[in-house]
């Protein structure tokens, strides 16, 4: 701080001998934006609106009458969205909803206030696979039509450990019976045996839709599901969305079925025989899922080996990049748990 009044100082005594501000600010190597929000921090806060006092705020006596009536035997089990109209059918206004539950929060009393046990979602059991077929994911997106406000639906099943689209098809709606064929269809193709394969989802209707469970239930496929409203617990289908609707040569609307389903042939193909996907090490989808990422990965190695004895000057003696396969592939492993911790609880 005593820096920069020294530097304002010096700035203001030039332009006081009849220098230029920014001929004096060059040769102090300090910007002129620089200089005007120094002056500026100097002066404080300017708005017209600083620190001025709250006419409206609840006095003392205000806050304890509604936390008294909150905290009541009639009200204590009740949030402010029941205890606001009730107090209006008695003729009686105390505060706004917003403000008891500001008052409640500054209280540290904003919880469940009902006597029974809070409804509570636990986090998705972790799920650890080593090789394609074990672990796949499946969701459904819209994709507009050229009519506003109508659309397809996107049905994508991904094998978590390659990322190669396992199945998929665009129908005209959401139908637990449309996605149960389509797993059918999966597993045929796949080889999918009983206990084989887990397969996670959000909690929407054709999830859970009687088509769907019994058709798992009939092929031995192991269910998991995501918490409500938690999208992070199917994090590489919703990372596969963004893929579908940002590359380049997204229409963003369809005229018909048929052209969603002949763009999404021509995507798939794209996806899963030419996408180097960055979290495999970038090898294509399908290559991993034929288990060929190996030798492509030990080609490139051999490559950057013979690279740096070739220019060993560009390495500084550091190792060369890492292009170690990726062995172990984890679902919702939890906060700051490693990936040795999430293979301890799987086993």
């Amino acid at each position: 701080m005593e820096t920069r009044q020294h530097t304002l100082a010096l700035i203001d005594e030039a332009c006081g001998d009849g220098a230029r501000q920014a001929r004096a600010c060059a040769v102090l190597e300090v910007s002129p934006r620089t200089l005007q929000r120094w002056r500026r921090e100097d002066t404080g806060d300017q708005r017209g609106c600083g620190n001025r006092p709250v006419h409206n705020k609840l006095s003392e006596t205000e806050r304890e009458e509604i936390l008294a009536v909150m905290n009541s035997p009639t009200y204590r089990d009740l949030p402010p969205s029941q205890i606001v109209p009730r107090l209006a059918d008695q003729g009686h206004y105390l505060a706004s909803e917003s403000t008891m539950y500001r008052v409640l929060r500054e209280e540290k009393q904003l919880q469940h206030r009902h006597a029974s046990r809070a409804r509570a979602h636990s986090r998705p059991a972790p799920v650890v696979t080593t090789a394609p077929n074990q672990l796949y994911s499946w969701d459904i997106t819209y994709l507009p039509r050229e009519v506003k406000g109508l659309f397809f639906y996107l049905y994508l099943f991904i094998d978590i450990f390659s990322r190669k689209i396992v199945g998929w098809q665009v129908y005209d709606s959401e139908s637990s019976f449309h996605a149960a064929q389509l797993l059918e269809d999966i597993c045929h193709r796949e080889g999918i045996q009983g206990e084989q394969v887990v397969l996670h989802s959000d909690n929407g209707a054709p999830m859970k839709g009687a088509s769907m469970l019994s058709m798992m239930q009939a092929l031995g496929i192991v269910p998991s599901f995501s918490r409500p409203s938690v999208s992070d617990d199917n994090p590489y289908s919703e990372a596969l969305f963004r893929t579908v609707k940002y590359v380049p040569q997204y229409p963003g609307r369809f005229n018909d079925i048929a052209e969603a389903r002949d763009y999404f042939e021509q995507f798939v193909y794209w996806y899963n025989e030419q996408h180097c996907h960055s979290g495999i090490k970038f090898v294509t989808p399908a290559a991993r899922h034929r288990r060929e990422d190996q030798a492509i990965l030990d080609k490139r190695q051999q490559v950057y080996e013979g690279a740096k004895e070739q220019y060993p000057e560009r390495w500084n003696n550091r190792a060369t990049r890492n292009w170690d396969r990726i062995e172990t592939v984890s679902l919702n492993p939890g906060k700051g748990k490693s990936q040795n911790a999430v293979l301890a609880e799987a086993a």
